[in-house]
This record gives C-alpha cells, sequence and structure tokens, in this order.
C-alpha cells in the first residue's frame, strides 16, 4: 500500500520512461545509474520496507563487489538528502520511501487499470478513456538505463504490462467501433511483436469491420507461415476460429449497442388516467423519474417533485401517466391529477383546483376556505402524514404549480409542461425529447400491427421518420393505417413524404399534430411569433444567435431574449450554447404560419439578410487565413456586416460549425430563381472553399455547387455559372472524377471569358493544369501554369501565383527539370510565408516535399511534409491531412523503412476513404501493399493490390490497374508513379 508523504512535500516520481524525480515540477537530480535503480526498487515496493540484503540484490544481483554495503548507504544518504527526511526513512535494518497517492506514475497506471476492469462491463467508453490515460502515463522504455538483474526483470514486467493495457484499449478501440482507426496502430504493433497471436487476431477484426476481409486472410496466412517459420506450430485455436468465422462472414463479427400498503381511514383518491396499453421506450426517463419518486419517504425527510417538459405531442402525459401508475404501490394514500390547461386561452386557476383536491382528500365544501394561500395551507395540512402521489399536467409556468405542491415528506409531485421549470425550487427536470428510430418503429408497428409491417420495414421507418419521431404523429399515421385495411405502409410513405401536405396528413379524428402546435403558437408575443415564424425559413439543420440576429434583423440580445423565449415553451431547441434548432414538423408549421402571415418581401428580406450575413463573415474568416488574397476584391458587395475574428483559430471555430448551414443557405438561394442572392451564393462558396478542400463537407457543397450552376444557367448568368462550374471542377478532383473535372472546367473557363471574370480566367487554366498532370501530359499542364501565372500576375494575386507555381514545380520533376521544380516551390514557400498564410502554406511544403524527395533529399523532403501535416491537423484539413500521410508513407519507402511506411499510409486511409475519392485510396492500397511486401508480409499484400486493382478498373484508371498487375506478377517494390 502507498503511503503518504507529509502535507506540501510536492514530491512526484516517475519508473514508466527515465527514473525520475520532481518536487513542485522542479527536477530533483536522482544522481548514478546505481542510485536511481535504488530510487526505483524503494519505489516499486509501494512503500513496504525493504531490507539491506534485498536491496544488494536489487542493485547488484547475486555478485555484489565487496564495498557494495558502503555504496548502498551512501545513495541512500543521498537520496535522503535530495527528496528529505520524510520521505526516505531507515526502517528495521533497511529502507522504505514514503510516497503520496498519486504520486508514482506507476501507482496511478495500476488505479486507472484497475477502475479500467471495473468499469468495462457497465461503461465500456469510460474504460477506454481511463486506458487512454493509463498509456498516456508511458515515456519511453521503464527503467531505461537503469543496471541490475533486478531493473531488468522489472523492465519486462513493465513492458509486458504496458502491452497488455494497449491490447486492452485496442480491444474497446473495436468495442467503440473505432475499428478503421486502430489498423494503423495494430499493423505496426503486429510488426514488432510479429508472435503475439493475440495482436494478430485484434487486427484480423479491425481488417474485416472495416470491409477488408481479404486482408483480414491474408494477415491470418502471414502469420501461420511465421509461426511455423520461427516456432514449427500452428496458430492457436482462437486464431484459426477467428480465420474462420470471417471466412464464413460471421454475423457476430460485426461491429457493436415500493413500500408496502398500510390502512387508512381518509379518502384515498385514484384519479390517474388509464395508462396506454401501447406505451413503448423511453426507458431512460421512466428509471429517471422511477428513482425520484423512490426518495419520497417520511424517512428520508424528502418531498420529490419532477418536471417533465418538451414539444407538443412529444408524449409528456404518456410517459407521466405510465411512470405514476408504476409508482402507485409506494403512493397507498392516493393519487391526484389534474389538466391545468396550459396551452389553453385560460389555464386553469390554481385556487380552483385546490378546491378539487381538498374535497378529494376528504375535506367538506363548508370547510374549504376562500383564499389561494388558505387553501393552499390547508391543502399541505391534509397531506401531513400520507403518502400521495400529484400528477399536475400540462402546466403553464412555475407559478401555476408552486401552491399545488405537497410540502411534506412522503409526497411527490410530477408535473408536465411545455416550459421548463428553471424558476421551480428543488425540481428535478427532465426533458423529453422524440422517440429514438427504434422506439418510433417499435410503436408503430404495435399499433398497425407485426404482419402488415414486417414487409415493409422500410417504408415504415420512412413514415416514422417523416414524422420526425414525434409519438403524436406517429400514433396518428398509424392508426389513420389502421383504420384503412387497403392501405400498403409504403402508399402511407408516400402521403407523407410531400412536406407541404404533411402536417394536413397527420390528421385523425379529433387528434392533429397542427392543432397540438397551435395552442403553443396562439400563446406567443407579437414579437416571439414574428421570430419563430422567420427562423423557420433558413434550411440549415441549426442556426446560430448572429445568424438568427441577421434573420430577424436585431441586435444579438434581443434577439437572444426571444429565442430563449421559445425554447423555454418547447417551440425551438437551444442545440448547443447560442444555437437553435426546431423540430422538422414544427420548422413545417412555422413556414406555414410564415406563409400565411408574412408579406413575400418580408420572407425573401429575412433570406437575403441571412446570406450577406454568411458571406461578410465568411470573406472576413477566409482574409484571416489567406491574407492579401486579391479573390476577395473579385466578391459581390453586402449589405450587412458580418462578423470580425481575433485570431485564425476563432475564425476556423465559426467556419466549420457553420458550414452546414450557410450550404443550405446557398443551395436554398439557388432554388429560389434569379436575383441578385444567385451572385452572392457562388461567392459564399468561394469564401468558403477551405471547407470544400477540407472534404468534410464536400457532398453538401458539390450539392449547393450543382444547385447554383442550374439556377445561373437557368438566369443566363455567364459569371455565376462560370464560377459555380470552377468549384464543381475542383471537387470533382478531388474525388478522382477526372474526365468530369476536365468538363467542368473548360465550360468554367468559356463562360469566364464571356463574363470577363478574372477570378475564373486566373482559377481555370490553373486547375486545367492539374488535371493535365494527372493525366500525364506534363507539357500541356505546364502550359497552362504559364497561362494561369500571367492572368494571376496581371490581377496582382500573389496567392494565385503560388497555387499556379506549385502545379508548374510537379510538371517540371516529371520533364526531367528537377533543378527549376525546387526553385518553383521555393519561391511558393516564401510567397506563402511573407503573405502570413495559413494552411496554404501547407500546399507549398507539400509541393517542396515532393520536389526534395525526387532529388532523392529524402531528409529533408520528410521534414516539409512533416511540417505541413501538423498544419493541415491544426486547420482541419482532413483531406490534405489524408494527401500529406501518403505522401510521408512514399518517403518512408523509398528509404526502405517498410513499417513507417504502412503506419502512415494506414492513417492516409482511414482518411482517403471519407474524403479522398476511389482513385486516391487505389493508389493508398497500392502503396500500403509495398509497404507490407517490404515487411514480408506478401499474402496481405496481394489482397491490398487486389482491392486497388478492382477500384482502378471500377473506374476505368487503365494506367493505374496495369501499374498493380506488374505488382501482382512481381512481388518486388519497384516505384510506380505516384500522381496523387
Amino acid at each position: 500500500m502507498v503511503t503518504s508523504t507529509q502535507p506540501g512535500s510536492g514530491l512526484r516520481f516517475a519508473v514508466l520512461g527515465p527514473v525520475r524525480a520532481w518536487r513542485d515540477d522542479e527536477p530533483i537530480a536522482t544522481g548514478a545509474p546505481q542510485q536511481r535503480a535504488l530510487l526505483a526498487a524503494l519505489l516499486l515496493r509501494g512503500g513496504r520496507t525493504a531490507t539491506a540484503s534485498e536491496l544488494l540484490d536489487a542493485v547488484w544481483g547475486e555478485t555484489p563487489p565487496n564495498t557494495a554495503l558502503a555504496a548502498l548507504r551512501s545513495y541512500a544518504f543521498r537520496l535522503r538528502k535530495a527528496l528529505g527526511p520524510d520521505a526516505l526513512v531507515t526502517d528495521s535494518g533497511g529502507y522504505a520511501l514514503h510516497v503520496g497517492e498519486g504520486a508514482l506514475d506507476y501507482a496511478v497506471v495500476e488505479r486507472l487499470a484497475s477502475e479500467a476492469d471495473k468499469s468495462r462491463a457497465g461503461d465500456p467508453a469510460h474504460a477506454r478513456q481511463l486506458l487512454h490515460a493509463a498509456l498516456e502515463m508511458w515515456h519511453g522504455e521503464p527503467l531505461a538505463g537503469l543496471p541490475g538483474p533486478h531493473a531488468e526483470m522489472q523492465r519486462s514486467r513493465l513492458a509486458e504490462w504496458h502491452l497488455g493495457l494497449l491490447e486492452s484499449r485496442l480491444e474497446l478501440d473495436l468495442e467503440m467501433g473505432a475499428h478503421a482507426e486502430a489498423v494503423s496502430e495494430l499493423t505496426a504493433l503486429s510488426a514488432e511483436q510479429p508472435l503475439r497471436e493475440r495482436l494478430r487476431a485484434l487486427l484480423m477484426l479491425a481488417l474485416y469491420r472495416s470491409g477488408r476481409q481479404a486482408e483480414a486472410l491474408g494477415v491470418y496466412a502471414d502469420t501461420r507461415r511465421l509461426l511455423a517459420d520461427e516456432l514449427g506450430i500452428d496458430p492457436s485455436a482462437e486464431l484459426s476460429d477467428l480465420h474462420q468465422r470471417i471466412l464464413e462472414a460471421d454475423a457476430g463479427l460485426a461491429a457493436p449497442a415500493g413500500a408496502a400498503r398500510h390502512a387508512s381511514d381518509h379518502p384515498r383518491p385514484a384519479q390517474l388516467p388509464a395508462s396506454v396499453a401501447d406505451f413503448t421506450g423511453r426507458t431512460a426517463s421512466v428509471r429517471e423519474l422511477g428513482d425520484q419518486l423512490a426518495h419520497a419517504s417520511a424517512e428520508s425527510g424528502v418531498m420529490a417533485v419532477s418536471a417533465v417538459a418538451g414539444i407538443g405531442g412529444v408524449g409528456k402525459t404518456t410517459l407521466a401517466v405510465h411512470v405514476a401508475h408504476a409508482a402507485r404501490e409506494a403512493f397507498p394514500d392516493g393519487q391526484l391529477y389534474v389538466d391545468l390547461q396550459g396551452t389553453e386561452p385560460r389555464p386553469a386557476d390554481p385556487d380552483t383546483v385546490l378546491a378539487a383536491f381538498l374535497r378529494a382528500l376528504g375535506v367538506p365544501n363548508q370547510a374549504i376556505p376562500e383564499t389561494l394561500a388558505e387553501r393552499a395551507a390547508l391543502y399541505r395540512s391534509t397531506l401531513d402524514g400520507r403518502r400521495v402521489l400529484t400528477l399536475l399536467d400540462n402546466a403553464y409556468d412555475a407559478a401555476q404549480v408552486r401552491p399545488l405542491l405537497p410540502g411534506t415528506p412522503g409526497c411527490a409531485a410530477l408535473i408536465t409542461s411545455r416550459v421548463r421549470m428553471v424558476d421551480l425550487a428543488g425540481a428535478h427536470l427532465v426533458d423529453l425529447d422524440v422517440m429514438s428510430p427504434g422506439e418510433a418503429l417499435q410503436l408503430f408497428t404495435r399499433i398497425v400491427g407485426e404482419d402488415r409491417v414486417a414487409g415493409e420495414r422500410q417504408a415504415a421507418l420512412d413514415v416514422v421518420g417523416a414524422c420526425g419521431f414525434l409519438p403524436l404523429a406517429i400514433r396518428i399515421a398509424a392508426a389513420r393505417l389502421a383504420a384503412r385495411r387497403t392501405w400498403t405502409v409504403s402508399a402511407l410513405a408516400r402521403k407523407l413524404a410531400d412536406q407541404r401536405r404533411r402536417l394536413d396528413e397527420l390528421r385523425a379524428g379529433d387528434l392533429a399534430v397542427k392543432a397540438t402546435f397551435a395552442l403553443g403558437y396562439g400563446h406567443l408575443s407579437t414579437a416571439q411569433a414574428r421570430a419563430f415564424r422567420l427562423l423557420s425559413l433558413a434550411d440549415g439543420p441549426d442556426i446560430s444567435l448572429d445568424a438568427a440576429a441577421a434573420v430577424l434583423d436585431l441586435d444579438p440580445y434581443a434577439t437572444e431574449e426571444l429565442l430563449e423565449a421559445l425554447v423555454d415553451i418547447s417551440l425551438i431547441e437551444s442545440a448547443a450554447p447560442a444555437r437553435y434548432r426546431y423540430h422538422d414538423l414544427l420548422r413545417l408549421y412555422a413556414r406555414e404560419c410564415a406563409e400565411r402571415d408574412e408579406t413575400p418581401e418580408a420572407r425573401c428580406g429575412a433570406l437575403s439578410r441571412l446570406l450577406d450575413f454568411y458571406l461578410a463573415t465568411a470573406a472576413c474568416a477566409y482574409e484571416l487565413e489567406n491574407p492579401g488574397d486579391r479573390m476577395l476584391d473579385h466578391l459581390a458587395p453586402t449589405t450587412r456586416g458580418g462578423l470580425a475574428f481575433g485570431t485564425r483559430d476563432e475564425a476556423l471555430e465559426w467556419m466549420f460549425s457553420e458550414a452546414q448551414g450557410l450550404l443550405a443557405a446557398v443551395q436554398q438561394t439557388a432554388a429560389d430563381g434569379c436575383d441578385d442572392r444567385v451572385r452572392r451564393g457562388v461567392d459564399l462558396l468561394l469564401a468558403a472553399q477551405d471547407v470544400m478542400e477540407s472534404g468534410i463537407y464536400a457532398r453538401q457543397y458539390e450539392q449547393a455547387v450543382r444547385a447554383l450552376a442550374t439556377a445561373a444557367h437557368d438566369c443566363a448568368d455567364p459569371l455565376v455559372e462560370g464560377r459555380s462550374r470552377l468549384l464543381s471542377g475542383q471537387l470533382l478532383r478531388m474525388s478522382g472524377r477526372f474526365a468530369e473535372a476536365e468538363t467542368e472546367v473548360q465550360r468554367a473557363l468559356l463562360l469566364g471569358m464571356a463574363a470577363e471574370d478574372p477570378l475564373t480566367c486566373s482559377y481555370a487554366p490553373n486547375l486545367r493544369a492539374a488535371l493535365a498532370y494527372q493525366d500525364r501530359r506534363f507539357v500541356e499542364c505546364a502550359e497552362y501554369c504559364h497561362s494561369a501565372l500571367d492572368h494571376f500576375r496581371r490581377d496582382g494575386n500573389q496567392h494565385g501565383e503560388a497555387a499556379a507555381l506549385s502545379n508548374l514545380s510537379r510538371a517540371q520533376l516529371e520533364l526531367g527539370s528537377t533543378e527549376a521544380a525546387l526553385a518553383a516551390t521555393a519561391r511558393v514557400v516564401e510567397i506563402y510565408r511573407q503573405l502570413g498564410a495559413g494552411f496554404r502554406l501547407g500546399n507549398g511544403l507539400y509541393a517542396m516535399g515532393i520536389a526534395l524527395s525526387a532529388a532523392d533529399r529524402l531528409d529533408e523532403s520528410l521534414a516539409c511534409h512533416t511540417e505541413a501535416l501538423h498544419i493541415f491537423r491544426d486547420a482541419r484539413q482532413q483531406f490534405w491531412e489524408g494527401m500529406t500521410l501518403f505522401r510521408l508513407a512514399a518517403v518512408h519507402l523509398a528509404a526502405n523503412r517498410w513499417r513507417q511506411s504502412a503506419s502512415h499510409v494506414e492513417q492516409a486511409l482511414v482518411l482517403l476513404q471519407e474524403v479522398g475519392g476511389e482513385w486516391r485510396v487505389a493508389n493508398a492500397l497500392t502503396l500500403l501493399g509495398r509497404a507490407l511486401a517490404g515487411m514480408g508480409q506478401p499474402v496481405r499484400a496481394h489482397a491490398c493490390w487486389h482491392d486497388a486493382l478492382g477500384l482502378f478498373s471500377a473506374i476505368g484508371a487503365a494506367r493505374e490497374a496495369q501499374d498493380v498487375r506488374r505488382l501482382l506478377g512481381d512481388d518486388s517494390t519497384s516505384a510506380t508513379t505516384l500522381a496523387v
């Protein structure tokens, strides 16, 4: 057991790496290697006394020198002097080192590992975090540089422990679905520990779950050969079983998801409404509310109050009634219920409700006082000593509820409301969200019948999705289907697919989603109702406070006051601080209100202000990242200002948090037809192109670009269409669709020339140069680069000049002008550094790294790419991060560093599979195969090459496919062209 040091000693120790000591973060000299060995031996005993004999064996082994005992005492004296007399003490002829709790890295790791073991079954995510924290305590080889057999034995033990913890964390990685990310680490570890079958099993499972079955089988084949060659044995039964299950595509390998009654003479009200027979799901909320009610006991001295809030139709009453019925046994003196009519024009008066409650509790009419205060006091007195549950349904606000709360232990109140009761002291607040897709489907099936849903599961999912997973809407849709035996689920899904008619379709008898929403809307003030209507017009998944202020044409403070009021009454949700969103059906309802109550000019003005806000702010963010870029001079002016940022990190955070909203705004603009917003829409995409280049939102960006190109073509606007097709070409190039990209950029250039647009006329030739390079038309590539350079220089655009020089350097390398290419990339980096560019400097370093690698200056190339990688990661440029990892892998491959190459390309694959397109993924698989072949894993290498060949063949990349066929016929690692 580790004992505690004196308070304020401030001592810390480390053995999971070099043996070190600190006092208040200041390093302490720990002396010669034998002295550090003594310190390590004492630290690893956990505060227990070690005899002199044991310490002699630990430091010198079985044959200590004659002077060993004297040396031991000298070392102990020096350590006591360095650490303090309270830390190192003499005890029974030996020594003990007293270390405070948490002051030794070894003890911290022991505690974290133990906690992880306990958490693993119930909370694997927490266990994974604990193991991550434990593994971060290691800093190289344990007890590094210490002499003696004891240190060597402990080093081996600690290394094995470290590997075991690492395996446990990797197992949890796979449990949590991080199989693709784990492949790279497992590949490197299995290369370092080639005979460790547990690592091989994890690697096989990770590859299989990543859709790489052939590689997983290749790992097994390589392992079986290695075990036979090195040890003369077969793989273990566990590994063989996993191999068989992978062969069979075993589905099991897929990635993981009261008190007893007592007699009473008093009346026992039983006023709860009936619980619905098909109550579904809500397991966590039922448990949470049930636990709160269980706290209400006379012994605990607690009067439990829980308040459930949520939008209309979310099932607050259904949940509360279900929970109340489940808790009836705990409240033997009765259950009171009232509908407080909080959504009606005149909510129920508390004094009227109290009179009804008192009568139900046995108080005669003539004994009920006149005033609210007196009734509330009598109500609390009447409940004293009883155990009664009060369900206050559909409350208007906390003021209405307060007089109705029991005041004595043993009683409880359960409240439902569209308003969050933040001002109700002591209440346990529960925000009820819509159902999960699984719960929604289960509810729909229970009402409609399993036989009708079984054959149309996807259509049923479409129905509940159209209902926004709102229980009321699901019940209405299911009830309509149940009442019409000739309808299919698909027919209902088609009806609900039309957003313009959806709310009208969600009506059955006296139930209607629209009517439920209208109850809340009718209580809004004029300003609140306007905000509710206008904000719904924006198509993004949510909206920030600043963007909302632009829509409403108000300052942020007034806007926040309005939006928080709408949140409090559950008409919108706060997705995060200063971010707001609608439920899908509430958005449809709000838009109907806007169509009815707002003029076309008001609706158009709201969206125009939003677009201006996005464009002005995106331009500010772009300028911070790309200072001096003349592109901004060619953007449309805005009538509304945007946000200003103090740092690039702030601008970057805004750009990525707003990406979905601004892309939705552009697409909405394109759909609205031919007005001046179309020009601002394409310019917003230009200002936000850093988001596009990251690859994260490539699909949404492409949809917006295509919509704008179509709108501009219909409006005969060559400037907007040219810019749109230029961006479309860049997107297609990034995704590896080079022929389509070539078509788009040719059209862009013609349109740019027709519109005399200096921006398109500059960037289109540069993009054509990049595409010519991909097609190995290197002379043509150089010609396009020179054309682009002329345009950029005439426009005074040094950013563009640097981009064109980067492409030119690639052509020069292929044409044999290596020195010219090196000079060009040096100029690129110089321009970007002089301008203070952000992640574009990473592009320059990337180009320089390629040129240096071609010149066989591999260490310099490695340094360039490593610096670029850090820049791209900081800027969240996942596409360029993946490309740079690919380049680093290529450099390591050229230096015959097979393991490092495989590790980097595995990391590249994880990113490029998301944002790089099939052509780049196939290139990465080709490179990975070559690295694996160099590591002596030919079976897995061939699996990679077969996968690459399949991808190249599917996309018609004939030259690349032929390169891979040569590799499959020749296991050598000769270089192939890396045109990525």
